[in-house]
Order: C-alpha cells, then structure tokens, then sequence
C-alpha cells in the first residue's frame, strides 16, 4: 500500500505541464514542449487521432513517462521529485479510462475495479465496496460485476471501465476515448458522473479522436487542443 497523501488543504492547479518535455523520443509524443494548466473543476478536450500519442500523453500526466526538462505537477507535487511510495500514493487521486480493455483476465472483475484503490490509497474495502455497487448501478450494471472479464459484454466491461475510473472521487480524471458509438443511456450517464465529478473539483482531459463525442458537453470556456507530431496545440473555433 502507499503512503497516504492529502488534498484536502490543497489551492492550486490539479494539473500543470510547465515547458515539459519527455526524456526519450520515440515514445508516442514529439519532443517537444508541453504546457497545459488545469484547476479544480476544469476540463481540457484534446482531439488526437494517434493512440499510442494519446496513451503517452496520459502517462506523462501521470507521471509514468517521465521528463527531462520543465516540469508535470499533480496537485501541486513535481513527478520528477517524487520517490516511488509518493509517487504511487499521488496516483491514488487520478482516474483513468484507457482505450484498450486493460483487465487482468485471470481476475475477477470485483478485483480489477477496486485494486488500484486498494493499493493507492487507505480506503478500506467495504467502503470501496459500497461505492463502486453505487456507481455500477449509476452506469447500468445490476450491481459490482462478479465475472471473470470473458464473460461480460463489450458494453458491460465499458460500464465496469466507468466504474473503475470514477471510484474514489478522483481529483484528476485522464481519459482516452471515452463513450465512442455507445447507447445514448450510457453517455447520459457517463456525463451525469463527471459532472458530479467536476462539481466536486476534479480536473478532466478529455482525448478523443472524434470532437462529436464531446459534442453534449462542450463549453465554450473549456480549452481546446490538438495533440499530433507538432505537439499540444491550441484549437480555436472548433
């Protein structure tokens, strides 16, 4: 389990790329220059049409891509300066919604939902319990899904995906290709979540490889990029 870290007390960016550029090239980001600011409550959408640059993006917010110059902070701590018990607990306040299926087959489903929690953070498991049954039923699911990951559905493990990324109350939601060509009852749900998410102060970026996916949720004060070879930029008018 790793050490416990605090947000309570804390006033600042949830997210903050200041000139922040990957150690290696070849990684799925061009070596360059990043700066992204994000506060509490704040949404960043980032259209992307490159998986693996959008899986290296999430990493470098997360701190799992690490970098040479400038600087990636999480809730005000610098990745870079974070040994790994620091590291793993600051992890404990991010959630993350990958594009692939990333469950370990051999598991059920209930310990691929809640292990990251239970192994970032010191929630206790019958806390955990409750509120992901919460959350699945939120999302669609009869209740915590109890199955190994074979014997769902796509649209089941999509809920289960949700589920797993919302628990925990994250201060800092990254997520790649979320609610692609899914039923209008999941994505009223899914944006009914990270509203509540968003009204409890949680950062979000949004990577997709389609704008219309945003297309209910978009604000005219949210920022807007493109992450290509040319890095992050700034879209207008999109």
């Amino acid at each position: 389990m790793a050490d416990s870290i605090s947000t309570a007390q804390f006033i600042g960016p949830v997210l903050e790329l200041s000139n922040a550029r990957p150690i290696f090239e070849g990684e799925g980001l061009s070596y360059g220059r990043y700066n992204l600011t994000l506060n509490a409550g704040e949404c960043a959408l980032i259209q992307c049409r490159d998986k693996q640059q959008a899986a290296s993006f999430t990493d470098l917010c997360s701190g799992l891509l690490p970098v040479g110059e400038g600087s990636v902070r999480c809730l005000g701590l610098d990745w870079k300066e974070l040994e790994d018990r620091r590291a793993s607990a600051l992890r404990g306040h991010i959630g993350r919604i990958y594009q692939g299926e990333e469950w370990l087959a051999l598991y059920p489903m209930q310990m691929n939902i809640l292990w990251a929690r239970l192994y970032h953070t010191r929630r206790k498991l019958d806390s955990l319990v409750k509120e992901a049954v919460q959350l699945s039923m939120r999302l669609g699911l009869p209740g915590l899904p109890t199955q190994l990951p074979s014997r769902l559905s796509s649209l089941d493990l999509r809920r289960a995906e949700y589920v797993r990324a919302f628990i925990g109350h994250p201060a800092l939601m990254l997520m790649e290709e979320p609610v692609l060509d899914e039923p209008q009852e999941l994505y009223n749900a899914f944006l009914g979540e990270l509203t509540s998410a968003r009204e409890r102060g949680a950062a979000i970026v949004w990577i997709s490889s389609n704008p219309l996916s945003w297309r209910d949720y978009e604000q005219g004060n949210m920022q807007k990029f493109r992450l290509s070879d040319s890095g992050l930029t700034t879209l207008r008018g999109m």
